[in-house]
């Protein structure tokens, strides 16, 4: 306890500032959803000029790449343990998963929808990597108690959410007349995007939120292995990169597509790279290791309605009731399943706590049966629980 309050002190002085740590907590995952919100606009905005939809990852994850790859090798010099060739492979399968088919399966869905319709089925990645992890027998699920059904009753509100979105576009609710465009002529060229098609892309966004949510469950294990996360994750950029480039030189052959054209093309590339890849990954590290996944994850709805309004106003995007009732299922679903996480963990510490006692007894009375010599092994193990 005393360590976690002198971090927190340390933290709030190289920051230079007397600010709450609670509240630099929530500062930060508010920027990083506004950082996340940015990044689907501008994604959209960049397809809208016409940006390759193989370029811009490549470009993007080279960034990531030279980012985090001086952070990677200087700060985890000690904790990177030998590098194997079966770690190589676990890493390059990781890229394909985590990288090629996760950012690629966002990109065409994201060109045939919008950024909140993209944005809010990504609120059903925790709903869907606790599904998978039930599948893989990683996650426990317990009918028996009110957290294995939340979680459980959120993970049908997800997939139902989702399923809403993908079926029924349903009429237009809300068709603004973008302020921002009628004041900036430049920017009707960010105008959103017509004639595409809704459920194919749909479609595509669930196999990004697949990917992700398998991501998420395959590198736990590695991560064990190999507890260098900068390093993981700047191996995986570079076979991202590798990957990209291959599939490229079989549908990008144009090399009039690898050319930024204009300045609204390369600072959506340098955005996500930098802002969305490099910066972004590095707050969530921290808020993470601060605040908790639960924390974190219960701010991803705001992302939800940040994007709606920025949308709104930059590309003219219309709301459909389809889309809002399935985010608003969606959102139900992420709360009910982040709810029965945090009860877990809270009777997991309860049971903790009602079986340290009890161990401590029978370890001092196995202490006072026994020689002396057992006293530290059995304290020492007592400390561990």
């Amino acid at each position: 306890m005393a360590d976690t309050t002198n971090s927190a002190s340390t933290t709030i002085k190289i920051m230079g500032c007397s600010i709450p740590e609670r509240l630099q907590l929530h500062m930060s995952m508010l920027a990083l959803q506004f950082g996340y919100a940015g990044f689907h606009v501008v994604s959209r905005a960049a397809l809208n000029m016409g940006i390759s939809k193989i370029v811009y990852p490549v470009y993007r994850n080279v960034l990531a790449l030279l980012l985090l790859l001086p952070f990677a090798y200087f700060l985890e010099k000690k904790e990177r343990p030998p590098l194997t060739l079966s770690l190589l492979v676990q890493f390059f399968l990781l890229a394909v998963i985590g990288i090629t088919a996760n950012q690629g399966f966002y990109l065409l869905g994201l060109d045939n929808t919008s950024p909140t319709f993209a944005s809010a089925i990504q609120n059903s990645v925790p709903a869907i990597t606790f599904l998978m992890a039930a599948l893989l027998r990683i996650e426990q699920v317990r009918l028996n108690r009110k957290d294995g059904v939340a979680k459980v009753v959120g993970t049908v509100l997800c997939v139902a959410g989702a399923s809403v979105i993908t079926l029924y576009q349903g009429p237009t609710i809300y068709s603004p007349s973008p302020p921002l465009q009628r004041a900036l002529p430049a920017m009707l060229v960010l105008g959103d995007a017509r004639g595409k098609n809704w459920t194919l892309g749909c479609l595509f966004l669930i196999g990004h939120c697949l990917s992700w949510s398998g991501w998420l469950v395959l590198q736990a294990p590695v991560v064990k292995k190999y507890p260098a996360r900068l390093s993981v994750t700047s191996y995986q950029c570079f076979f991202g990169v590798i990957q990209f480039l291959v599939i490229a030189a079989f549908i990008e052959r144009d090399p009039q597509a690898w050319l930024v054209h204009s300045a609204g093309e390369l600072f959506s590339v340098a955005y996500a790279g930098i802002v969305a890849s490099g910066i972004a990954f590095a707050v969530q590290i921290w808020c993470i290791d601060r605040g908790g996944p639960v924390f974190v994850a219960v701010y991803q709805p705001v992302q939800t309605l940040v994007v709606a309004i920025m949308a709104s106003l930059a590309l003219g995007e219309e709301f459909y009731l389809g889309g809002i009732i399935g985010a608003v299922l969606i959102i139900a679903g992420l709360y009910f399943v982040l709810w029965g996480k945090n009860e877990e963990r809270k009777f997991a510490i309860q049971k903790a706590l009602i079986q340290s006692p009890a161990d401590h007894d029978n370890n001092r009375t196995t202490s006072h049966i026994k020689s002396p010599i057992a006293q530290p092994l059995l304290s020492q193990s007592t400390e561990n629980v």
